[in-house]
Protein backbone atom coordinates (compact mmCIF):
# COMPACT_ATOMS: atom_id res chain seq x y z
CA UNK A 1 0.00 0.00 0.00
CA UNK A 2 1.39 3.39 -1.01
CA UNK A 3 0.99 6.70 0.78
CA UNK A 4 -2.33 8.37 1.53
CA UNK A 5 -4.67 9.88 -1.04
CA UNK A 6 -7.67 12.17 -0.67
CA UNK A 7 -10.43 12.14 -3.28
CA UNK A 8 -12.55 15.26 -2.80
CA UNK A 9 -15.79 16.03 -4.60
CA UNK A 10 -17.07 19.60 -4.74
CA UNK A 11 -20.67 20.25 -5.69
CA UNK A 12 -23.86 21.97 -4.74
CA UNK A 13 -24.21 25.73 -4.70
CA UNK A 14 -20.50 26.29 -4.03
CA UNK A 15 -19.69 25.76 -7.73
CA UNK A 16 -22.14 28.56 -8.65
CA UNK A 17 -20.75 31.13 -6.18
CA UNK A 18 -17.24 32.22 -7.16
CA UNK A 19 -16.43 33.76 -3.76
CA UNK A 20 -17.24 30.49 -1.99
CA UNK A 21 -15.50 28.46 -4.71
CA UNK A 22 -12.28 30.47 -4.38
CA UNK A 23 -12.36 30.07 -0.59
CA UNK A 24 -12.79 26.30 -0.95
CA UNK A 25 -10.04 25.97 -3.58
CA UNK A 26 -7.58 27.84 -1.36
CA UNK A 27 -8.31 25.35 1.44
CA UNK A 28 -8.09 22.40 -0.98
CA UNK A 29 -4.70 23.64 -2.26
CA UNK A 30 -3.41 23.79 1.33
CA UNK A 31 -4.32 20.13 2.01
CA UNK A 32 -1.08 18.18 2.16
CA UNK A 33 -0.30 14.99 0.24
CA UNK A 34 -1.69 13.38 -2.90
CA UNK A 35 -5.20 14.48 -3.81
CA UNK A 36 -7.77 14.44 -6.59
CA UNK A 37 -10.62 16.91 -7.06
CA UNK A 38 -13.89 15.93 -8.77
CA UNK A 39 -16.44 18.61 -9.67
CA UNK A 40 -19.88 18.83 -11.16
CA UNK A 41 -21.21 21.75 -13.16
CA UNK A 42 -23.70 23.36 -10.81
CA UNK A 43 -26.43 25.41 -12.44
CA UNK A 44 -24.10 26.94 -15.03
CA UNK A 45 -24.88 24.30 -17.68
CA UNK A 46 -28.63 24.90 -17.30
CA UNK A 47 -28.13 28.67 -17.61
CA UNK A 48 -25.92 28.44 -20.71
CA UNK A 49 -28.27 25.90 -22.30
CA UNK A 50 -31.14 28.37 -21.81
CA UNK A 51 -29.04 31.16 -23.39
CA UNK A 52 -28.57 28.87 -26.41
CA UNK A 53 -32.27 28.02 -26.58
CA UNK A 54 -31.74 24.45 -25.33
CA UNK A 55 -34.25 23.18 -22.77
CA UNK A 56 -32.77 21.42 -19.73
CA UNK A 57 -34.87 18.30 -19.11
CA UNK A 58 -34.97 16.67 -15.66
CA UNK A 59 -36.78 13.52 -14.46
CA UNK A 60 -36.75 12.65 -10.74
CA UNK A 61 -33.92 15.12 -10.19
CA UNK A 62 -31.71 13.53 -12.87
CA UNK A 63 -30.65 15.37 -15.98
CA UNK A 64 -31.64 13.99 -19.38
CA UNK A 65 -28.55 14.35 -21.57
CA UNK A 66 -29.73 14.51 -25.17
CA UNK A 67 -27.20 15.44 -27.89
CA UNK A 68 -27.57 19.26 -27.54
CA UNK A 69 -27.32 18.97 -23.74
CA UNK A 70 -24.25 16.72 -23.99
CA UNK A 71 -22.55 19.43 -26.07
CA UNK A 72 -23.37 22.03 -23.41
CA UNK A 73 -22.31 19.74 -20.53
CA UNK A 74 -19.00 19.04 -22.25
CA UNK A 75 -18.37 22.73 -22.89
CA UNK A 76 -19.28 23.76 -19.34
CA UNK A 77 -18.02 20.86 -17.20
CA UNK A 78 -14.86 19.88 -19.10
CA UNK A 79 -14.22 23.40 -20.42
CA UNK A 80 -15.43 26.50 -18.61
CA UNK A 81 -15.78 25.12 -15.06
CA UNK A 82 -12.79 22.78 -15.21
CA UNK A 83 -10.36 25.41 -16.50
CA UNK A 84 -11.66 28.02 -14.05
CA UNK A 85 -11.00 25.58 -11.18
CA UNK A 86 -7.57 24.59 -12.51
CA UNK A 87 -6.39 28.18 -13.08
CA UNK A 88 -7.56 29.11 -9.57
CA UNK A 89 -5.64 26.18 -8.05
CA UNK A 90 -2.49 27.29 -9.89
CA UNK A 91 -2.97 30.71 -8.29
CA UNK A 92 -2.99 28.99 -4.88
CA UNK A 93 0.21 27.03 -5.62
CA UNK A 94 -1.43 23.68 -6.45
CA UNK A 95 -0.15 22.19 -9.73
CA UNK A 96 -3.52 21.00 -11.03
CA UNK A 97 -4.21 19.12 -14.23
CA UNK A 98 -7.72 19.48 -15.68
CA UNK A 99 -9.11 16.21 -17.03
CA UNK A 100 -12.16 14.50 -18.42
CA UNK A 101 -12.46 10.73 -18.29
CA UNK A 102 -11.20 10.59 -21.89
CA UNK A 103 -7.84 12.16 -21.00
CA UNK A 104 -5.23 9.47 -20.46
CA UNK A 105 -8.14 7.01 -20.90
CA UNK A 106 -8.66 7.69 -17.19
CA UNK A 107 -12.37 6.84 -16.78
CA UNK A 108 -14.48 4.85 -19.22
CA UNK A 109 -18.23 4.46 -18.91
CA UNK A 110 -21.10 2.83 -20.78
CA UNK A 111 -24.18 4.60 -22.09
CA UNK A 112 -27.03 3.98 -19.67
CA UNK A 113 -29.42 1.37 -21.09
CA UNK A 114 -32.92 2.61 -21.92
CA UNK A 115 -35.44 1.09 -19.53
CA UNK A 116 -38.43 3.10 -18.27
CA UNK A 117 -36.61 6.36 -19.05
CA UNK A 118 -34.14 7.27 -21.80
CA UNK A 119 -31.44 9.33 -20.06
CA UNK A 120 -29.68 9.95 -23.37
CA UNK A 121 -25.89 10.22 -23.21
CA UNK A 122 -25.64 9.47 -19.49
CA UNK A 123 -22.62 7.34 -18.65
CA UNK A 124 -22.65 4.56 -16.05
CA UNK A 125 -19.45 3.47 -14.33
CA UNK A 126 -18.43 -0.21 -14.34
CA UNK A 127 -16.14 -2.16 -12.01
CA UNK A 128 -13.11 -1.73 -14.27
CA UNK A 129 -13.94 1.81 -15.48
CA UNK A 130 -11.04 3.57 -13.72
CA UNK A 131 -7.57 3.36 -15.26
CA UNK A 132 -5.57 3.19 -12.03
CA UNK A 133 -2.13 3.09 -13.72
CA UNK A 134 -2.86 6.19 -15.79
CA UNK A 135 -4.04 8.21 -12.79
CA UNK A 136 -1.13 6.95 -10.69
CA UNK A 137 1.26 8.43 -13.30
CA UNK A 138 -0.33 11.87 -12.86
CA UNK A 139 -0.17 11.62 -9.05
CA UNK A 140 3.40 10.31 -8.90
CA UNK A 141 4.51 13.10 -11.27
CA UNK A 142 3.31 15.59 -8.67
CA UNK A 143 0.12 16.75 -10.40
CA UNK A 144 -3.28 17.13 -8.77
CA UNK A 145 -5.88 15.72 -11.20
CA UNK A 146 -9.10 17.74 -11.43
CA UNK A 147 -11.84 15.62 -13.02
CA UNK A 148 -14.98 17.02 -14.61
CA UNK A 149 -18.11 14.88 -14.84
CA UNK A 150 -17.45 13.95 -18.49
CA UNK A 151 -16.34 10.38 -19.28
CA UNK A 152 -16.03 8.39 -22.54
CA UNK A 153 -16.86 4.92 -23.81
CA UNK A 154 -13.52 4.16 -25.50
CA UNK A 155 -15.17 4.35 -28.92
CA UNK A 156 -15.12 8.11 -29.36
CA UNK A 157 -18.37 8.89 -27.55
CA UNK A 158 -18.34 11.34 -24.63
CA UNK A 159 -20.82 10.71 -21.79
CA UNK A 160 -22.21 12.75 -18.90
CA UNK A 161 -21.60 10.90 -15.60
CA UNK A 162 -22.73 11.78 -12.08
CA UNK A 163 -19.83 13.47 -10.27
CA UNK A 164 -20.60 11.75 -6.93
CA UNK A 165 -20.35 8.40 -8.72
CA UNK A 166 -17.04 9.37 -10.34
CA UNK A 167 -15.58 10.38 -6.97
CA UNK A 168 -16.69 7.10 -5.39
CA UNK A 169 -15.33 5.01 -8.30
CA UNK A 170 -11.96 6.81 -8.18
CA UNK A 171 -11.68 6.29 -4.43
CA UNK A 172 -12.56 2.58 -4.63
CA UNK A 173 -10.19 1.85 -7.52
CA UNK A 174 -7.26 3.83 -6.12
CA UNK A 175 -7.72 2.21 -2.68
CA UNK A 176 -5.89 -0.77 -4.22
CA UNK A 177 -2.64 1.22 -4.20
CA UNK A 178 -3.19 4.12 -1.78
CA UNK A 179 -4.78 4.47 1.64
CA UNK A 180 -7.75 6.42 0.31
CA UNK A 181 -10.16 8.80 2.01
CA UNK A 182 -13.18 10.28 0.24
CA UNK A 183 -14.61 13.70 1.11
CA UNK A 184 -17.89 15.08 -0.27
CA UNK A 185 -18.02 18.88 0.05
CA UNK A 186 -21.16 20.94 -0.43
CA UNK A 187 -22.98 23.84 1.25
CA UNK A 188 -24.26 22.06 4.38
CA UNK A 189 -22.15 21.41 7.50
CA UNK A 190 -22.73 17.65 7.31
CA UNK A 191 -25.63 15.23 7.56
CA UNK A 192 -28.18 17.05 9.73
CA UNK A 193 -30.66 15.49 12.12
CA UNK A 194 -32.94 18.48 11.43
CA UNK A 195 -32.48 20.29 8.09
CA UNK A 196 -33.73 23.52 9.71
CA UNK A 197 -31.04 23.40 12.43
CA UNK A 198 -27.51 23.78 11.01
CA UNK A 199 -26.06 22.85 14.41
CA UNK A 200 -27.75 19.40 14.41
CA UNK A 201 -24.81 17.69 12.68
CA UNK A 202 -24.63 13.91 13.08
CA UNK A 203 -20.92 13.43 13.78
CA UNK A 204 -20.71 9.83 12.57
CA UNK A 205 -22.99 7.26 10.91
CA UNK A 206 -22.34 3.56 10.36
CA UNK A 207 -24.19 1.38 7.84
CA UNK A 208 -26.80 0.16 10.35
CA UNK A 209 -27.48 3.69 11.60
CA UNK A 210 -27.90 4.83 7.99
CA UNK A 211 -30.73 2.33 7.48
CA UNK A 212 -32.37 3.52 10.69
CA UNK A 213 -32.06 7.22 9.70
CA UNK A 214 -33.68 6.44 6.33
CA UNK A 215 -36.58 4.71 8.11
CA UNK A 216 -36.98 7.74 10.41
CA UNK A 217 -36.95 10.05 7.30
CA UNK A 218 -34.01 11.96 8.80
CA UNK A 219 -32.12 11.15 5.59
CA UNK A 220 -34.25 11.43 2.45
CA UNK A 221 -34.40 12.50 -1.20
CA UNK A 222 -31.07 13.61 -2.70
CA UNK A 223 -28.96 12.56 0.29
CA UNK A 224 -29.97 8.89 -0.05
CA UNK A 225 -28.12 8.10 -3.33
CA UNK A 226 -25.10 10.15 -2.14
CA UNK A 227 -24.86 8.11 1.07
CA UNK A 228 -25.66 4.79 -0.62
CA UNK A 229 -22.73 5.43 -2.98
CA UNK A 230 -20.57 6.29 -0.01
CA UNK A 231 -21.36 3.18 2.04
CA UNK A 232 -20.79 1.00 -1.00
CA UNK A 233 -17.32 2.56 -1.34
CA UNK A 234 -16.58 1.88 2.34
CA UNK A 235 -17.27 -1.79 1.74
CA UNK A 236 -14.71 -1.82 -1.09
CA UNK A 237 -11.58 -0.58 0.62
CA UNK A 238 -12.03 3.17 1.12
CA UNK A 239 -10.81 3.96 4.63
CA UNK A 240 -13.10 6.82 5.69
CA UNK A 241 -15.69 9.04 4.05
CA UNK A 242 -16.58 12.54 5.20
CA UNK A 243 -19.46 14.78 4.16
CA UNK A 244 -19.34 18.44 5.08
CA UNK A 245 -19.22 22.13 4.25
CA UNK A 246 -16.72 23.06 1.54
CA UNK A 247 -15.81 26.22 3.45
CA UNK A 248 -14.83 24.16 6.53
CA UNK A 249 -12.32 21.95 4.72
CA UNK A 250 -9.48 23.52 6.74
CA UNK A 251 -11.01 21.88 9.85
CA UNK A 252 -10.69 18.38 8.33
CA UNK A 253 -7.15 17.69 9.54
CA UNK A 254 -8.17 18.88 13.02
CA UNK A 255 -10.86 16.16 13.09
CA UNK A 256 -13.69 18.71 13.20
CA UNK A 257 -15.14 18.35 9.72
CA UNK A 258 -18.73 17.37 8.98
CA UNK A 259 -20.09 13.82 9.26
CA UNK A 260 -17.82 10.78 9.19
CA UNK A 261 -19.25 7.63 7.60
CA UNK A 262 -17.99 4.38 9.09
CA UNK A 263 -18.22 0.74 8.04
CA UNK A 264 -20.16 -1.65 10.26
Amino acid sequence: MGSGLHVIKIGGNVIDDDTQLQSFLEKFAALQGKKILVHGGGKIATRIAADLGIEAKMINGRRITDKPMLDVATMVYAGLTNKHVVSSLQKFGCDALGLSGADGNAIKAVKRPVRDIDYGYAGDILVDSVNVLSIKKFLEAGFTPVFSAITHNGLGQLLNTNADTIASALAVSLAKIYETKLIYCFEKDGVLRDVNKPESIIKSINADEFEQLKTEKVIYEGMIPKLENAFEALGKGVKYIYIGNALNLHKYQQGEFGTCLLPK
